[in-house]
């Protein structure tokens, strides 16, 4: 509530005549005509009065002018994705399902320092629209940092370099026909160095990262996560280095990509993962393509897995037609337990196709459909990644789905 000064009594003259006096400027306005040496005590106090209530009205307006200049800068935005589904694979017949594609929602906002120099953040959080339940503020991309001429550098919980790096090369990422179901061995939508330690597909907590400005086409990214937690499995402190290099000219774009992983498998293990990609957009269609190699290490040898990824993209008015091949090597080396769906010795390959279409009703709203099959040869069990039906030894998971997707 603004406060006001004090009302203050002025002293009343004896009436000299009848008629009215004639109406003098108050002592204060510009054009007062009372000598400056003879205003009253009282004049004065309600002059010095207004003037400060008029500082402070003034004040007041320029705060709340730029509280709604910062407002301006939030924006709110979001993704709407759910499917109905029938998966078959799992050992438990063909299953009807309704399933959420990574569905989200978020606030983002800058604030300029001055300098070039501005305060980025970011807070965003899951909706499981097939469910309502463990929706969550933060649990998506989620950071604060700064940015200026040099790059950008935040800390938080975000996407990792490695699987930023070729996400985009997926026309079905993130639903349950995504590459990640054979590319990075399967996905960890939020994990800490402990929590998951075999996906390359990664959205780490506790990371610090730096992204460098763009220079004639070249970008970089690099990511590191501390070893916080003492790991239950190997007694020491995993950690996490993760970084890419880019190269877009016109429609061609380029990566590198590498991730460590140190400590995950054993107290002296390293894990590594290499991912090589580019993709041509040539008119209406666009053509994209993956070399991955992943190693673990252990107390007992090594295990090295090589896979091939390829899709294309075409746009034909408001449909686009889709189609992606995964084919994931058979696991190499002395160590014979499973990592993750990795694992060595023969008939452990398997491939993946997947075929789709969607329709653009708006800018921001599409239907789509999707089929998609993996076919384990006999000793493997390569599942779908998110929605998982339960993929066995030898078995071969199918999806069908047909979905709604709103961006805001």
């Amino acid at each position: 509530m603004k406060s006001f000064p004090a009302r203050v009594a002025l002293p009343v003259s004896r009436v000299a005549s009848a008629r009215p006096s004639p109406v003098r400027p108050p002592a204060c306005h510009p054009h007062s005509t009372l000598p400056p040496g003879r205003l009253p005590r009282a004049v004065v106090l309600l002059c010095t009065g207004a003037a400060i209530q008029l500082a402070a009205m003034s004040a007041h307006a320029e705060t709340e002018a730029s509280t709604a200049g910062a407002a301006s800068n939030v924006t709110l935005y979001g993704r709407l994705n759910v499917a109905a589904e029938s998966v078959s694979g799992g050992g438990h017949g063909r299953q009807a399902r309704l399933s959420n594609y990574r569905s989200v929602i978020g606030f983002q906002g800058r604030e300029g320092l001055g300098d070039g120099l501005s305060v980025v953040w970011q807070i965003e959080g899951s909706v499981l629209v097939d469910t309502g339940g463990g929706t969550s503020l933060a649990n998506r991309d989620t950071r604060i940092g700064l940015t200026g001429p040099w790059g950008t550098a935040f800390a938080g919980v975000w996407t990792l370099p490695y699987n930023a790096a070729t996400a985009g090369f997926d026309p079905f990422y993130p639903t349950t026909a995504g590459y990640m179901s054979l590319i990075s061995n399967g996905s960890a939508s939020i994990a800490s160095n402990v929590s998951d330690t075999s996906s390359f597909d990664r959205r780490q907590q506790n990371v610090l990262q730096y992204w460098t400005p763009t220079w004639q086409g070249w970008s970089g990214k690099l990511a590191y996560s501390p070893g916080e937690d003492v790991s239950a499995l190997t007694g020491a402190r995993p950690s996490l280095w993760s970084g890419s290099a880019s190269y877009v000219s016109g429609a061609f774009t380029a990566v590198l990509a590498h991730e460590l992983h140190q400590h995950y498998q054993t107290a002296n293990s390293t894990d590594r993962g290499w991912k090589l990609g580019a993709s041509w957009s040539l008119g209406a269609t666009r053509l994209s393509g993956l070399l991955e190699r992943l190693d673990y290490g252990s107390a007992s040898g090594w295990l090295r897995r090589d896979a091939l990824y390829l899709s294309v993209v075409h746009q034909w008015q408001a449909f686009s037609l889709m189609g992606g091949l995964t084919l994931a090597g058979e696991g190499k080396g002395p160590f014979t337990a499973r990592i993750g769906a990795l694992r060595s010795g023969d008939d452990t390959g398997a491939a993946q196709l997947t075929v789709g279409a969607s329709y653009a009703l708006s800018r921001r709203t599409s239907v789509f459909a999707i089929a998609s099959r993996i076919r384990n040869e006999d000793a493997a069990a390569y599942d779908f990644a998110i929605n998982s039906p339960g993929a066995t030894l030898g078995s071969h998971p199918t999806l069908m789905s047909v979905g709604l997707r709103h961006n805001f």
